[in-house]
């Protein structure tokens, strides 16, 4: 049966049956087993460990022309813009305390 989950991506779920010889094929590899509780309790988290400093999510109006050029160097491009503003700001000092 297909499900469709938020991001709109489907996903087909496995019959009972099918279910079946997935888990019979898991049994039978002996290279594999199901976590106890306590091994399940044990697993480390999966990702990017909490930021110590977070930053506040804003809404900006950037020229076309800025935007692009920064997508245009990859994954990161957002972080790099706020370098960007974080060294103009330490170049000008704005005399407001900050």
């Amino acid at each position: 049966m297909p499900v469709k989950s938020k991001s709109g991506r489907v996903f087909k779920i496995p019959t009972a049956e099918e279910n079946a010889r997935i888990n019979a094929g898991i049994n039978a590899d002996p290279d594999t087993y199901e976590l106890s509780d306590q091994e399940f309790k044990q697993l480390r988290k999966v990702g990017r460990p909490p930021a110590k400093e977070t930053k506040e999510k804003v809404t900006i109006r950037l020229s076309r022309e800025v935007v692009t050029k920064f997508r245009a160097t990859g994954p990161g491009w957002q972080t790099r813009i706020d370098n960007a503003l974080s060294d103009w700001l330490r170049e000008h000092k704005t005399g407001t305390g900050a």
